[in-house]
């Protein structure tokens, strides 16, 4: 039976119901729409819009119904949405009195109470998810503490730095997506139900009764926004698209740094694929699986950003366009996460490849200019023979460290023999000890700073 069928005088046609159904994909919100029922009807039974009688029965069928899916002896199908069909289901099993379990409620403030109770769950575990990642970054830094790598700018080696400086990076970012979601959950930990179809209700509901049972945070203040607001839908997947945008760029560095031509990281045997035809190939499949993903979760972003954009108040049924892309976004991200974080913790480290690379390229010039503007040579004026330095070097196949003290001077009489140990390699990450630098302590101090951060999720 449809809910609003009273009104129609002939059925809908077959080709109109498959098109209009949700059951396929809203099933997923079963546990939600039986937990928020369980409390609607609890709420009428206390207030006295039905009696205690009623609502026991209404509750125990709910709860009857929860365990026979739970235990799948119960499959979900055969009906227009979840709403439907938990409701049918009900008033198969206990009569009439279960067609009183909509009394004061609508589908539409339904639903968006639904969703709200499964997107907080899924905020939270999208945290869990990116917490495993960074308590494994974490470990790798600390472990990798001791080993040099290049740092790059515009792809091209830079400055030596320390490889856990490189990890810590990463937690950073995953850090600002953990808190992302989590501010996500408390403004959409706002309940919905009791707004009705749009206007309210008139029946004598206990609106902060409900939010009590359900674990809201408030109850909305504006039945027509509740019922229409999917703001917490784009947040979600927008929070998502940006921690896939950090996941993918380790992806990138992970295939780059994997590659015969970097050869700086080894991915396990465990976690990589070969070539059908090639037989010597090792291929990056899994970081070039979730690097492609990303642009799945970014397109779901922009399609609800599309969906809410001329929508006038209140409810609508575009808004059913909602759940897809927030379903297939939120088990895209989950997967992505998980499958990287085990990759990360197997990672091996090639460290004398990182080591050579990270001396290569005349990396310790800025170190050279430093150490100029030290003694009181004008900055300017430092980089300037520190370029002719560098100059010097390519013409004669030179590199900076193995230069002589009269080679150096020839480009400033400022320098002395300590010049020799200063524009090493290890030397020029260790002095770069300001907060966050690549100095070995800074980088233990930075592991510090974000387990305990962490901590406070």
């Amino acid at each position: 039976m449809k809910l609003w069928e009273g009104r129609f005088d002939a059925p809908t046609a077959a080709d109109a119901d498959a098109f209009n159904e949700s059951l396929s994909f809203d099933k997923k919100l079963w546990r939600a729409d039986i937990t928020a029922s369980v409390a609607h009807a609890t709420m009428l039974g206390k207030c006295g819009i039905i009696t205690n009688e009623e609502s026991d029965a209404i509750c125990a069928g709910l709860k009857a119904i929860c365990a026979d899916i739970e235990a799948g002896t119960l499959a979900v199908e055969g009906q227009e949405d979840i709403h439907s069909f938990v409701e049918n289901e009900l008033v198969s099993r206990i009569g009439q009195t279960g067609k009183k379990l909509h009394t004061a409620r609508s589908r539409n403030d339904q639903v968006a109470t639904d969703f709200r109770l499964y997107a907080r769950g899924a905020a939270d575990r999208a945290v869990d998810a990116l917490k495993a990642l960074v308590t494994v970054l974490l470990a790798r830094a600390k472990e990798t503490s001791k080993y040099i790598m290049p740092g790059f700018t515009h792809l091209r080696k830079a400055q030596p730095i320390n490889c856990g400086q490189y990890f810590n990076a990463y937690s950073e970012m995953f850090l600002r997506d953990i808190d992302r979601f989590h501010s996500l959950r408390a403004r959409m930990n706002v309940m919905p139900l009791g707004s009705a179809a749009l206007a309210g209700t008139s029946y004598p509901i206990d609106r902060e009764m409900t939010r009590a049972l359900l674990g809201f945070d408030s109850v909305s203040q504006n039945s027509l926004d509740a019922v229409s607001d999917r703001d917490f839908v784009a947040e979600y997947l927008f929070c998502a698209s940006l921690a896939m945008a950090h996941l993918s760029r380790l992806c990138e560095d992970t295939i780059l740094y994997t590659s015969d031509e970097f050869g700086y990281w080894v991915i396990p045997d465990a976690y990589s694929t070969g070539s059908s035809i090639m037989p010597q190939k090792k291929n990056p499949d899994i970081p070039e699986l979730v690097r492609g993903k990303t642009g799945r979760v970014y397109g779901h972003l922009m399609g609800i950003l599309t969906t809410i954009k001329g929508l006038p108040l209140a409810y609508n049924k575009d808004l059913q366009e909602d759940k897809e892309p927030f379903f297939d976004a939120e088990t895209t991200l989950e997967n992505c996460l998980a499958i990287y974080t085990a990759l990360v913790k197997e990672l091996a480290f090639n460290v004398n490849a990182m080591f050579e690379a990270a001396g290569e390229g005349h990396s310790t010039a800025t170190d050279v200019a430093d150490y100029l503007a030290k003694r009181g040579v004008p900055f300017r004026d430092a980089h300037a023979a520190t370029g002719r330095l560098v100059r010097y070097c390519i013409e004669h196949n030179k590199t900076l460290p193995s230069l002589t003290l009269e080679e150096f001077r020839l480009a400033s009489p400022v320098f002395e023999e300590d010049i020799l140990s200063a524009v090493t390699t290890r030397a020029s990450a260790e002095g770069r000890t300001s907060v966050g630098g690549s100095a070995r302590q800074a980088v233990m101090d930075g592991i510090v700073s974000l387990r305990k951060r962490l901590r406070q999720y």
